[in-house]
């Protein structure tokens, strides 16, 4: 075979490689928008395996395609939160962990930071409290961090069968994906950044287990106001 006809060849298979690259990314968003949109999971393996895989190329795909980069990560938490949901309703909050952002907290917190994160002073200014004694009250081991290297270390030094995160979509993702050989699932925030944010508290209780009625009333995004346990 000439050299001609090797790069020919060559040429050729680089792009069917990427015609079928591109047909793997649009059926990803394609179902990964049924997934948000109409709660339909199909082929959740294969969406994680590009979201991971592709995880630079989809989200430039994406802003391409007029379609906001976020969305990635959207997905990836969705897709995983489903595949894992079963799971982590059957293990025990013995063998759980929670851990919150430390942006979470109140501009005035008084929390001190130690090798596994934020010390909660309880002093009842945001949500954090809320979900950290509701959690520890289940049996949730509760971790307050201000990055990915305390996760790290958490991981190291702790036994545990599932986690519950509370992050941006984007942490959220990555996290899930670092932490793929437990059971994860995560709840995003209303409002990110690095300071000032919100959470879906009901939301996170709920995916811890607790159960409202009709008469429990929970003040969504708490982080600023004081939340008091009779809300529970």
């Amino acid at each position: 075979m000439s050299f001609a006809e090797f790069y020919q060849i060559f040429g050729q298979i680089v792009f069917l490689a990427g015609i079928s690259i591109l047909v793997l990314l649009s059926m990803t968003l394609i179902l990964g928008q049924k997934l948000i949109n109409e709660d339909r999971l199909m082929f959740p393996r294969l969406l994680i395996f590009t979201i991971d895989v592709f995880y630079g190329l989809f989200k430039k795909f994406a802003e391409n395609v007029g379609v906001d980069d976020k969305i990635v990560d959207q997905i990836g938490v969705e897709v995983r939160n489903k595949v894992n949901e079963k799971i982590f309703q059957r293990i025990r909050p013995q063998d759980k962990i929670l851990v919150l952002p430390h942006c979470l907290r109140n501009a005035e917190c008084e929390a001190t930071l130690e090798s596994s994160g934020l010390v909660c002073k309880n002093c009842n200014r945001c949500v954090i409290g809320v979900l950290k004694n509701k959690g520890e009250e289940l049996g949730y081991q509760v971790f307050i961090i201000p990055g990915s290297t305390f996760l790290k270390k958490i991981v190291e030094k702790n036994r545990f069968k599932a986690v519950l995160g509370v992050a941006c979509y984007q942490d959220l993702n990555l996290a899930m994906n670092k932490l793929s050989k437990f059971h994860c699932q995560g709840v995003p925030l209303l409002r990110d950044g690095c300071v000032n944010t919100k959470v879906d508290t009901r939301a996170v209780l709920e995916k811890m287990g607790v159960e409202f009625g009709k008469s429990n009333k929970l003040n969504k995004g708490c982080t600023t106001e004081p939340c008091t346990k009779k809300t529970l």
